[in-house]
Parts: structure tokens; C-alpha cells; sequence
């Protein structure tokens, strides 16, 4: 097995995407036509997704900085993405809106990568919510200026509301009634100032569906709730993965088994993120869990004047090696962490 080490390498944002192939206008001017750009596109065009059309992995990269192309943030497409031609420049493009046959609305972000000589090579649909095969879609909106605040929304590391924290002083504080200023235990830092507390309540929809670890699943004292994205730092006493490090991060959303680690979909989700003056770990119902980490990809869902007085570390501070949902694929994943953490 093969392991992105977070100590030399930029962190990556895995996207689940669908070529722009896979989701063609099935009634309107453009009829026929794969979802393309924003200045191609027509407003009440309805798109239908190809039966047996797959979500696929689309890696990107810390963006390098904001591109010619448009005035947009670039992107490059990493190395292990099943999607795409590793190396190459990706950009956000827009955010659209779809109404669906029964008046609910689906919000996707269209991204283009591109070849060396600045041509569009492939364009890919990330849906924010889930998509119906042979079902029209109608297109209500073309947004060219908050895609990127969408995307930072859904790549944003977040605890839900009545997430207990470990403070400094060892007591446990739900998330909404911590204040800037409050002083957390971490892993590495020892008791270090919180500087900012994000929160947004989202539809618990597609890329925004929470994941529930239950107690004692990870060790945990209570049930932890969070965002797919959240990375867990666990210490293994004993490597029962063969992981090659006693050190790995894992996506909460990677563990998901339907058992002790579900994704349950519908309602509302009120998210909290948390900012120190660097990348941390924390501690959330007993479990180490990493702090917001302020790149390309995040930076606008926080305030410019909290930006302004941050260290601006390059790479984030945690250690360890992370698996991929490949590496996890075992059934007993989560079952042989908890034991690997606790011999």
C-alpha cells in the first residue's frame, strides 16, 4: 500500500464528481450537449445524468494562486485522483442551480482542467446533493461568484452542535458555547487560543451529510458528529492495518460502515469550525480531531481580518500518514483502529 505523507506533502481535497459527459441537456436550446462552461450553458435548459453514470475521485491539490484564466483560483489535479491528468491546472468555474421535477433544488460546482496551453481538456460536474438518474433538471441560475465560497463550505473541517471540546483546564464545552479567546487543550501545543468560530446551518444534503461516530466505536466517551472531510488523528500502539506508521489521519467519511459509523442524510446540520493561529489537533469527545487549516481551498469562509492575523503556515502542523478510502476498504476498519489505539 501506498501512503500520502502529510509532513511532505500539500493536503488534498478529494471531490466526488461526474464527467461532464454523464449529465446532458435532455430538453432545450442546447439539447444533447454535455454540461460545458458558464458562457456555453442556457438558463431553462433541463439536463438529465446517464443511467449507470458513477461518481468518480477527482484529487486536487493546494491551489497555486489566482489564475489568468478568468480571474479564477487554480487548482492542480494530484497525483492519486482517478480523474483527470495528474499535474494539470483545474479551475472552479460557477456555481449552478437546477430545479428539480418536485420543486427541490440542486446546487453543483463545474470544474474545468486544463492542458498546458491553456485549453479546456475536461470539464466535471460536483453535485451538492445527490443526483437522480433519467430525471430532468432544469438550470435556474449560472453563479460566477461564490463557487468558491460553496466549495470552501464543503471542504471546511466542522463539528456539529453539542460536540464537547477538551479545554485546558480538562473541562469538556460543547462547540457552540466556546468564545474566541477560550483556551483549548491540543495535541502538539499544549493549551493554544481560540481566534475564530465559523458556523453555517446546512441542508444535510450530498456533500454536507454528517458523519456519526457512536460511542466507544473510536474510543470516543460520546457520540461525535462532523463533516465528511474531518481528518481523526489515531495513534495505533499496534499497527493492525500495516499502515507502515503508528501515526495515520482518517476521513470520517472513509470509516463509514452502517454500523458504528453512519451517514445519515435529511434535515438541517449546524456546523462549527475552529480556528487557532496555526493547523492543530484538538480533542472532540475524547477523540484527537484536526482544527480548521486555512489554504486556497478554505480561505473564504473565513473573515478577512481573522486572515490578516494568522501565522500563514504553508503546510499543516499534523504528522502522521493518511489513508484513503481504499486503504480502509476492510469491513473491520474501525473495529481494528479502536483496538490498534488502545492495546
Amino acid at each position: 500500500m501506498t501512503f500520502q505523507s502529510l509532513t511532505q506533502t500539500m493536503p488534498v481535497q478529494h471531490l466526488q464528481v461526474y464527467r461532464a459527459e454523464a449529465f446532458r441537456v435532455s430538453e432545450g436550446v442546447n439539447l444533447g450537449e454535455a454540461i460545458g462552461i458558464a458562457d456555453d450553458l442556457e438558463l431553462e435548459d433541463t439536463y438529465s445524468l446517464n443511467d449507470g453514470a458513477q461518481l468518480e475521485r477527482l484529487a486536487l491539490s493546494q491551489p497555486q494562486a489566482t489564475s489568468a484564466h478568468a480571474g479564477k483560483a487554480a487548482f492542480s489535479i494530484a497525483e492519486n485522483s482517478e480523474l483527470g491528468t495528474p499535474g494539470q491546472a483545474l479551475f472552479l468555474d460557477c456555481l449552478l442551480t437546477f430545479m428539480a421535477p418536485h420543486g427541490e433544488t440542486l446546487e453543483a460546482l463545474l470544474l474545468v482542467e486544463t492542458d498546458r496551453a491553456g485549453m479546456i481538456g475536461a470539464t466535471y460536474l460536483l453535485p451538492l446533493a445527490p443526483v437522480a438518474a433519467k430525471t430532468g433538471y432544469t438550470l435556474v441560475t449560472i453563479d460566477r461568484e461564490n463557487a468558491l465560497e460553496r466549495l470552501a463550505q464543503s471542504a471546511s473541517v466542522s463539528f456539529s452542535r453539542g460536540t464537547r471540546i477538551t479545554m485546558a483546564d480538562g473541562r469538556q464545552v460543547a462547540v457552540e458555547d466556546l468564545r474566541p479567546g477560550d483556551r483549548i487543550l491540543t495535541k502538539d501545543s499544549g493549551p493554544q487560543v481560540l481566534r475564530w468560530i465559523g458556523h453555517q446551518t446546512l441542508r444535510a444534503s450530498g456533500a454536507f451529510v454528517p458523519i456519526t461516530i457512536a460511542p466507544g466505536a473510536l474510543n470516543n466517551t460520546g457520540p461525535l458528529t462532523l463533516s465528511p472531510n474531518h481528518r481523526l488523528f489515531i495513534y495505533q500502539r499496534v499497527d493492525h492495518l500495516g499502515a507502515g506508521s503508528r501515526e495515520v489521519m482518517v476521513r470520517a467519511r472513509d470509516l463509514v460502515n452502517g454500523t458504528s459509523v453512519v451517514q445519515t442524510p435529511g434535515g438541517f446540520v449546524d456546523y462549527f469550525q475552529l480556528l487557532f493561529d496555526k493547523h492543530e489537533i484538538i480533542y472532540a469527545e475524547g477523540i484527537a480531531s484536526e482544527s480548521l487549516f486555512v489554504d486556497m481551498t478554505t480561505r473564504p469562509v473565513v473573515p478577512a481580518e481573522i486572515q490578516a492575523r494568522l501565522k500563514g503556515d504553508a503546510r499543516p502542523s499534523l504528522a502522521g500518514l493518511e489513508l484513503t478510502a481504499g486503504e480502509l476498504s476492510r469491513r473491520d476498519a474501525v473495529a481494528l483502529l479502536k483496538r490498534a489505539s488502545s492495546c
